[in-house]
């Protein structure tokens, strides 16, 4: 058995043997994925967790020194967006995880926030690009009315509805203002595999879906043209991957603008239009590149090398968030590698630089023993090949791995660096194997939709097969496997707990679904018309949620569980976990449980989430490290 030893340095600079606290690992800044940037591209705005809580924060995009520009306590700034003079941000907030989101105007130099909408019991947010050209006016979508629906909604910077264009009972997201102020886009969602783009045009009072389709597409909308004719749109109809077309508002005619082999995940304009960023997602790293479209900024055809400009090298990682200057060709990104946390950069294309903006890895740890995961692919019981993120740990072994489920299902594990749980574990001699099992995205619709009214299913075999991939590997011990994910990879976790028992030494829960039943009864209004098809009908298909449901398998677990909840979870309800441990409870079986009363879906405290995350690994490290002693409180946090 091999436990991993890391070198540590004294504030003398003297070599110190001994592991690395987890609390130096998790040491960083941590962003939600909003970012913008005055119209001249001088200021970028951002929100970060540094002060304990996600608040905003204003940063010359030249670099230089971050004003930190609100002070709150308990909510969690989720979006901003920036005015067309400059001189405004509106943004949304949440209070301890609810997600009845708030949204408030703020001067850009930072002083009172003035609610302009919200309440206990509604969900709202800001559109992608809420300003009207004025400046006067701001989009949102809300389910106020009725809260199954979601209405597009146009309210004055004091806080008065100045109009309620499209609530036709759908639910129906706002995406952006025409910059003639004549129309605005939406998108009507269904399912995440199905969504339209919409328009309404305000002179008219009226709306139209521009893009009907037989069977299931995306259609998302972004950034209007200048001349207001149109929009970019993405979408994967007539194809497995998200490509990016132009949207003739007028004649809905689509014309291709660029259609790589794989997903098209981000787009952006920039200098009034003038400069296209187009990021795509091939095999989960991000790739950008930046086209020059003339003066008119309306793509003449299918872009081309000779529009792209040369930009300079850019980090190997995923671009999370991307956006562009109004008047100004500078763009703004959210970049993550596997060896360093996520950090805010500006690109600006006259100067051809690209800089770094903020540090956020704190923990003074040496990033050349961070280790970057092989991506492999090994195939499950149907001949499906499924791909992997797999971390290994310096030395011979052999050693523990633990299997991590992303939550989704319908999103897709990148080759990030998130919390630093990983590296922490690589560190303890631990490795870790990060699939992206059937369900997942950015491996086409198809795979996509596997996961489709089948949770606990197919998936379930993928998971066996990743454990007996590891097993088979020389440098694992098989016998020493964890398994750990949040949302529906905590429902994926109770899943392989108790229906693949035999394989696990260890498991960590987070916001994980234990009943499907209960589940799809209690989320979120918005998401109850789409819950049968996704997941099943809670109250016809009673008896097939039920096999699929961790908690009738409940008397099979005999790994050591650790269950993480919020109280205010609205996505998976604290319920879900209350019933699961006190079935485990009954049974006496070793079962952790951390209920933290001020959060919800996740973490938005950096206590918090310090605490649960140092709590996680010191779980692991005492169940999988059988030779290791377990770490302090103090070395954890």
């Amino acid at each position: 058995m091999t436990t991993q030893v890391t070198e540590r340095r004294t504030d003398a600079g003297a070599a110190e043997p001994g592991p690395i606290p987890f609390s130096r690992y998790a040491a960083i800044r941590r962003y939600q994925p909003t970012l913008a940037l005055t119209p001249d591209g001088q200021q970028v705005v951002y929100s970060t967790n540094v002060s304990g809580q996600f608040n905003l924060w204003r940063q010359p995009a030249s670099g230089g020194y971050a004003r930190q520009l609100t002070l709150f306590d308990d909510q969690t700034v989720r979006s901003v967006a920036c005015s067309p003079d400059g001189r405004t941000l509106v943004f949304s907030a949440d209070r301890a995880g609810d997600e009845f989101t708030y949204i408030y105007r703020l001067p850009i130099t930072g002083g009172a926030a003035v609610e302009l909408f919200g309440r206990a019991d509604v969900q709202a947010a800001l559109a992608d690009a809420p300003f009207s050209p004025s400046g006067n006016e701001i989009l949102i979508s809300a389910n106020d009315r009725v809260d199954t629906d979601e209405d597009v909604v146009i309210r004055d910077l004091h806080g008065a509805e100045s109009g309620r264009p499209l609530a036709d009972g759908n639910i129906n997201s706002a995406v952006g203002w025409s910059p003639d102020g004549n129309r605005i886009s939406y998108v009507q969602i269904f399912s995440n595999t199905d969504l339209n783009a919409g328009v309404i045009d305000l002179a008219a009072g009226s709306s139209r879906v521009l893009t009907p389709h037989e069977g299931e597409a995306v259609y998302y909308p972004g950034p209007w043209a200048p001349d207001s004719s149109g929009f970019y749109v993405v979408t994967n109809e007539g194809g497995e991957f998200n490509s990016l077309a132009f949207l003739d508002v007028d004649t809905g005619e689509r014309r291709p603008v660029a259609t790589p082999d794989w997903d098209v995940e981000g787009v952006a304009t920039a200098a009034g239009g003038r400069y296209l960023a187009v990021v795509v997602n091939e095999d989960g790293y991000s790739r950008l590149t930046v086209h020059d479209l003339g003066a008119r900024g309306v793509p003449a055809g299918p872009l081309t090398d000779e529009t792209a400009v040369a930009l300079p090298p850019m980090p190997d990682g995923t671009i999370g968030t991307l956006v562009g200057a109004a008047d100004a060709p500078v763009f703004a990104l959210l970049i993550s590698r596997p060896e360093s946390a996520p950090e805010v950069f500006t690109l600006d294309l006259t100067a051809g630089t690209l800089t770094q903006l903020t540090e956020s890895m704190l923990g003074g740890i040496d990033p050349a023993t961070m280790i970057r995961p092989e991506l492999i692919r090994f195939t499950t019981h149907d001949g499906l090949e499924v791909p992997a993120w797999l971390y290994r740990p310096a030395g011979p072994g052999p050693f523990p791995v633990v299997l991590s489920i992303h939550g989704g299902p319908e999103a897709q594990e990148r080759p990030s660096y998130g919390v630093g749980l990983y590296q922490y574990l690589l560190s303890r001699g631990i490795g870790v194997m990060a699939p992206n099992v059937r369900g997942s995205t950015g491996y086409g619709k198809a795979y996509q939709k596997r996961i489709h009214h089948d949770w606990g299913g197919a998936e379930l075999e993928d998971f066996r097969a990743a454990a007996e991939y590891l097993k088979g590997l020389d440098w694992v011990d098989g016998d020493r496997l964890g398994v750990y994910g949040g949302s529906f990879g905590g429902f994926a976790t109770l899943s392989c707990v108790s229906r693949l028992p035999e394989y696990w030494a260890a498991a960590v829960d987070i916001v994980g679904p234990s009943n499907l039943v209960t589940f799809a009864k209690a989320v979120p209004p918005t998401w109850r018309r789409m819950m049968a098809a996704w997941v099943g009908d809670p109250e016809t298909e009673v008896d097939f949620l039920m096999s699929r449901s961790p908690i009738t398998y409940v008397d099979q677990i005999r790994a050591p569980l650790f269950v993480i909840q919020g109280a205010n979870d609205p996505r998976v309800v604290k319920a879900e976990s209350d019933q699961i441990v006190a079935r485990l409870r009954e049974r006496n079986v070793d079962v952790t449980y951390d209920v933290y009363e001020d959060e919800g879906h996740g973490f938005t405290k950096r206590s918090n989430e310090l605490r649960a995350y140092g709590d996680t690994v010191a779980f692991f490290e005492r169940h999988l490290l059988a030779d290791a002693e377990a770490p302090t409180a103090a070395a954890r946090h």
